[in-house]
Order: structure tokens, then sequence, then C-alpha cells
């Protein structure tokens, strides 16, 4: 099974840098949707009421998936500043990420080139910035095994992550559990060995 963890924007993050008197201002964050994306734009652009562009980039989902992405040049030349933002976006191995990048015109044209550069260089800057934490998708699972097994598996749920949600005591002990989806099926291997065969699962609905 592939992983299903990613590394994402750990917070929030803003570098600022003066490129022929032109003032870029470059904040990125987490955003798990469209919508919390856009809404990240409009607070930067009520932020900098002033500013002469607001260029922004999203990617919603995992990192490099080009499938769920947005951009704008904000008035800037088409393809200079959102499209340059959305590449470095796509390739910078992060997902759930959206970035805008603030501009003070500062009275000299930078070009084209300059332009693509500046909006590049504003975006990979707050990347080596920021820090980093992971997404993870969970599962759902109930275990049931006999008394005898119960400490030995306990001893097993650290190495696989697994948070135990709520345990019950009859006949037998039963857990639910939640862990890592990438974690399941070694897990259950695990506690199959562990209890001799003698254990039931019972898949459900991920967290």
């Amino acid at each position: 099974m592939s992983s299903e963890r990613y590394p994402i924007p750990g917070n929030r993050c803003r570098t600022e840098q003066e490129i022929k008197r032109s003032r870029f201002v470059t904040t990125v964050q987490l955003a798990d949707s469209v919508s919390s994306a856009k809404q990240f734009v409009d607070q930067i652009k009520c932020e900098f009421p002033d500013a002469s562009h607001n260029c922004w980039a999203f990617l919603i989902g995992r990192p490099g998936d080009a499938g769920n992405v947005g951009m704008s040049d904000d008035g800037e030349p088409h393809g200079t500043a959102g499209r340059p933002m959305l590449t470095v976006l796509i390739h910078s191995g992060v997902g759930d990420i959206v970035s805008v990048v603030t501009r003070y015109f500062g009275g000299i044209k930078l070009g084209k080139g300059g332009l693509v550069r500046a909006y590049s260089d504003g975006v990979q800057r707050a990347l080596k910035k920021m820090s980093l934490t992971y997404r993870v998708q969970y599962a759902a699972l109930t275990v049931t095994l006999n008394y005898a097994s119960v400490s030995s598996f306990k001893l097993l749920l650290p190495d696989y992550e697994v948070i135990v949600v709520q345990e019950d005591f009859g006949k037998d002990v039963t857990f639910r559990l939640k862990l890592p989806v990438e974690h399941v099926a070694s897990f259950k291997r695990s506690v199959g060995d562990l209890t001799r065969g003698r254990s039931d699962f019972v898949d459900e609905e991920g967290f």
C-alpha cells in the first residue's frame, strides 16, 4: 500500500524582498479546500488593500497533484505571476498549500522575465522558511481478542501509531482503534501472529 501521509504547511509563513524598488511580500499557509484557499486570498487582500497586486496560487491535495489547483495574475501580465507560483507549488513536495505574493510597484518595470523570477523566487523563499507537518489518513478498526493476549497486544500499539478510542470488556476484550491507513495491513498481520489467529477484525468507516 502506498503511503497515505504527506507533508503540509505547519504554519503561516511570510517573507519579504525588494526588487528594483518594488516590494514583494509572500505569504503561504495550509489550505485543505478550495474555499479555505480563497478565503485566505481574501484575507491577504484585506490586509494589503493598497497593494498594486495580490497574485496567488493554490494546490489542494497530495504533493504534485495538479487536479485541484487555482491561480491568478491579479492584473500582472498574463502568465507572469500565478502560473510561475503554481509551478513552484506543484514541484515543492508539499500538499494542501496556498500562496499569495503581494506587490507594491516601485516605479521600475521588471519585464516579463523579471516578473516570473520575482514571483517564483518569492514562493521558493517562503517554502524554505516554512515549517512542515503531515497529513495522515486514518482508518477505524475494531479488534476482538482474549484476555491472555491483551498485555502483549497493547505493547504493539505504539509501533503502528495506534490510538485506542474505546475498550469493552466482556467474554473477550474488544478495542475500537484509530490508526494510519498505511499501517492497517501490517498491524493485522502482527496481531494475527500474536494471537495465533485467534482475533477478529472489523473495518469501520475511516476518520
